[in-house]
């Protein structure tokens, strides 16, 4: 029975003197019971009564009339007493503001990832914000659509049984709707648990199993059948959400009784909900409001472990709004900008660009690898966010055409892109932005006499630079758009390429960082575009470089462990101290596992620009990742490949490559008896590149489990010793001092 301000409810039926009741009182005064440490908003409060006589009170009977009755002298009470809370709503606090008494909230500093699309929506309404073409049906949205996408599918996951800090698992590709579902589930005070469709069954079940996810967000039918039966025998699926594709394309014998909603469906739910607040005073009093606070973790995302499974994530609202707040430095965009975005929106270096633009008021064209050379044409956008894979395959495109035009054609092109070249290189020589590791400053006369060298031959090859310009270079940017810069991440560029854009005058900006790290630390800024660097730290971010035995901070110009610290840095680990611990030091320093030094401050000479730029020389742990922004453990297909009796020691490489490869050294005896039982050839020696085809083939039948496939081979004669310094006392490779002493061979391998 619901008592309001001491009046009992009108609807409420008396039941038999007999039997016993319970009132519910709600009282709009704080009630704060001894458990609590914290005072909470109002909330019921419940106690066991049964019937004496009492006074008259006010009640609907079932016929509709009303009656007295005598009760209030009628009721006593039990003697135990219970508290029940009303069901806690968290939300995102900009951007439902309307559901709150107070509406008159500022929407100047955001305190959760969602106040973005309220704050946007109020700035740039119906500016497009997401063109989606590639998608049936091909999508445009608004920022005021979008804000009201958002808000509608998060009220759709409460109205179907999410709750605050619940763990929803969205497992699809980058589209529109995925960004909705993202914003979505973290608009409810929820987590969401992110990866591509991709990913093999077994990784997809580690990581909603181990994150506690509750409920699935899927790209399409297909992913829900291909990962259903493995996910119905091992993991408890509250329902599942299809994002695109309809829910009859699911087989419905996988399904066994799971809850099964479209897009469309939660949208509708969420928006009929919405309305009902709005306009029902007595439907918001059902909730306790309880603000998503910064230090919230707002998702999970897994990235390679050491053990093999991946470890998940934890990013709180302060760390990706430290990335939205602090990236205009390095892409100082706005409204009428236009990006272009083609990587998966679960790698944070996606996802934390993503939230940055569109808190800028600019157009995201969704693409993909087939469409991207189409749309770079047809959507001319400003900027690319991308990793160091695409930005290749454009070198390559650029670099094909100019092969197969005409002989005077192609001279011309290619003598002009000599020049620009070494026009470039003059250039940075004159404007101090080159780098050196040295602590020492170059005297005046010798830095004096460079300058007016570098200078002079710039001078003399500025006209045939400009005349590359518009003749090569303008047919060249018309083609590919990025008028502005393209934003390369998730792995180092390959000199040739970022010397052959800056050539061309296609401003390429390389940035670094982790996913733990939210994920940008370092970038190369517009002004000071500083070729082989990852550039300075981004605002309220340190990095220093320590020694890798000692532990101890490094002078400039040391190489050494990069570590970093701002409020970027994870929470940790999730389910995981122990590799939190190692991560992160007691005084909040991420190792970030790679080998770097960062240039000396100079004030004169080539690099008096450059001081404290980051460089970046390899990684010390031994994950690798490849130029499409995959990490990789070699450790798993170094353990298989060693099952061959063909294969006496292997290092997996491929560090900001392609694909994979492999130095091996063959079991020599093995190999050439494997030869002469596969023919009828009896040659008592095999050249290498014959062992290469022999060791491919075998290696492909002992790792054809694993996740990546090794491609090139490196075959060499002289096994890894501790006395040449390749291998520890504890008989481990040294990965990093293999791949410095092959440098050469592993360069021309991937050639």
């Amino acid at each position: 029975m619901i008592v309001h301000g001491g009046l009992l409810n009108p609807l409420f039926q008396a039941p038999s003197m007999s039997d016993s009741m319970s009132i519910t009182i709600t009282s709009t005064n704080y009630i704060v019971s001894p458990s609590y440490r914290r005072p909470r908003p109002p909330f019921c409060y419940q106690f066991r009564y049964q019937y004496v006589n009492a006074g008259n009170v006010l009640f609907n009977s079932k016929k509709g009339t009303r009656d007295r009755v005598s009760l209030l002298n009628r009721i006593r009470a039990y003697s135990e007493s219970t508290t029940e809370e009303k069901e806690v709503r968290k939300y995102s606090p900009i951007l439902e503001s309307q559901l709150l008494p107070e509406k008159n909230v500022s929407t100047v500093e955001l305190k959760a990832i969602p106040d973005i699309w309220r704050s946007s929506a109020e700035r740039f309404g119906d500016r497009v914000a997401l063109v989606d073409p590639h998608h049936d049906p091909p999508t445009n949205m608004t920022y005021n659509q979008l804000e009201e996408d958002i808000l509608n599918f998060s009220e759709g996951l409460r109205v179907i049984g999410i709750k605050p800090c619940e763990k929803v698992a969205l497992f699809a590709d980058n589209s529109c709707k995925w960004l909705v579902a993202d914003q979505g589930i973290m608009a409810t005070g929820a987590i969401n648990v992110v990866r591509g469709s991709r990913s093999s069954v077994e990784e997809l079940l580690h990581i909603y199993t181990h994150s506690e996810s509750v409920a699935l967000v899927v790209d399409n039918p297909e992913l829900y059948d291909r990962i259903a039966t493995g996910f119905n025998s091992k993991a408890s699926v509250r329902f599942v959400i299809l994002l695109w594709g309809d829910k009859s394309s699911l087989n419905s014998h996988l399904m066994e009784g799971i809850p099964a909603y479209t897009y469309k469906e939660i949208i509708d739910i969420g928006n009929e909900h919405r309305m009902l607040l709005v306009d029902s005073h007595d439907a918001r009093e059902k909730y306790v409001y309880e603000p998503i606070k910064s230090d919230d973790v707002a998702a999970l995302i897994y990235t390679s472990g050491t053990t093999g499974n991946p470890k998940g994530v934890m990013l709180t609202h302060t760390n990706l709004l430290h990335q939205v707040n602090n990236l205009f430095d390095i892409v100082p965009a706005g409204p009428g900008d236009r990006f272009v975005s083609m990587l998966p929106p679960w790698h944070a270096y996606e996802r934390a660009c993503e939230y940055f633009i569109l808190s800028l008021g600019i157009e995201q064209v969704y693409t993909n690898v087939k469409y991207l050379k189409d749309d770079l044409r047809q959507y001319q956008p400003q900027y690319m966010i991308s990793v160091p894979l695409v930005f290749e395959t454009l070198y390559n495109g650029i670099q094909k055409q100019i092969s197969t035009s005409s002989a005077i054609r192609k001279v011309i092109a290619l003598s002009l892109i000599k020049i620009s070249l070494a026009y470039m290189e003059f250039k940075n020589i004159y404007q101090g932005e080159c780098l050196s590791r040295t602590q020492k400053q170059p005297s005046y006369i010798a830095a004096t006499l460079d300058w007016i060298y570098a200078r002079i031959i710039a001078a003399i090859l500025l006209p045939l630079h400009l005349l590359a310009k518009k003749l090569v270079y303008s047919k060249i940017h018309s083609s590919i758009g990025i008028s502005k810069a393209g934003i390369c991440g998730g792995g180092s560029l390959p000199l040739h390429v970022d010397k052959f854009f800056e050539a061309i005058g296609t401003k390429v900006q390389v940035g670094y960082g982790l996913t733990e790290s939210s994920p940008v630390i370092a970038a190369r800024q517009p002004y000071l575009n500083v070729l082989r660097s990852v550039g300075h730290p981004i605002r309220d971010t340190e990095i220093k470089i320590v020694d890798d035995e000692t532990g101890e901070d490094l002078p400039h110009g040391s190489k050494g462990i990069v570590k970093a610290r701002g409020p970027q840095i994870m929470q940790g680990y999730y389910k995981n101290p122990e590799a939190t611990k190692q991560a992160i030091d007691e005084d909040g320093w991420l190792n970030t596992g790679d080998i770097g030094w960062i240039c000396p401050s100079h004030s004169l000479g080539r690099s008096r620009n450059s001081g404290g730029i980051i460089v970046l020389e390899g990684r010390a742990k031994d994950t690798i990742v490849l130029s499409t922004g995959e990490n990789v453990e070699p450790e798993q297909i170094e353990e298989a490949a060693m099952r061959s009796n063909l294969i006496q020691q292997i290092v997996v490489i491929g560090q900001d490559q392609r694909r994979l490869g492999a130095i091996i050294v063959p079991n020599k005896e093995e190999i050439l008896l494997a030869s002469k039982n596969s023919s009828d050839n009896g040659n008592a020696q095999l050249t290498k590149h014959q062992m290469a085809a022999i060791l491919s083939q075998d290696l492909r039948k002992w790792t054809s489990d694993c996740s990546f496939q090794v491609g090139p081979i490196l075959v060499i004669e002289d096994p890894f010793t501790i006395d040449s310094g390749l291998m520890t006392a504890t008989m481990k490779i040294r990965r990093n001092k293999v791949v410095e002493l092959y440098k050469q061979e592993i360069d021309n391998l991937f050639k």
